[in-house]
């Protein structure tokens, strides 16, 4: 397995695993619910784009192929813009972040169209 793309998935998941204890435990007092909803979604597609980094991280051991590692990278900065702008937007109130989370959006949505196609390679 590539061990940049299993880095960054056990990263992620560690975080993910974090900001969820964290919001059940610390926000849940702290933040309205929709705040800690919009928290929750930030941490759970953290966590399941860890896991597709997992994937990418096999995927790109067997098969030589640029489409797998752009996906790593649409799912890296995917997860950095998504859930990285619906925690800044419920722990620091900055509402013009809401504007860039489609942004990370897309990238995750690339990500998956990229791990398909990477998927249809030959296998080396």
């Amino acid at each position: 397995m590539s061990s940049r793309w299993l880095f960054l998935a056990a990263v992620n998941g560690f975080l993910a695993v974090a900001a969820g204890a964290f919001g059940a435990h610390a926000l849940k007092a702290r933040l309205d619910v929709a705040a800690l909803a919009a928290f929750e979604v930030a941490a759970r597609y953290q966590m399941y784009h860890a896991l597709a980094l997992l994937g990418v991280a096999w995927l790109t051991a067997s098969r030589s192929t640029s489409a797998g590692s752009a996906a790593g990278w649409c799912f890296t900065l995917g997860i950095v813009v998504f859930s990285g702008s619906l925690y800044a937007l419920t722990l620091g109130g900055w509402r013009w972040m809401g504007a860039i989370t489609p942004i990370g959006g897309l990238l995750l949505l690339a990500g998956w169209a990229l791990l398909a196609i990477a998927a249809m390679m030959p296998v080396r």
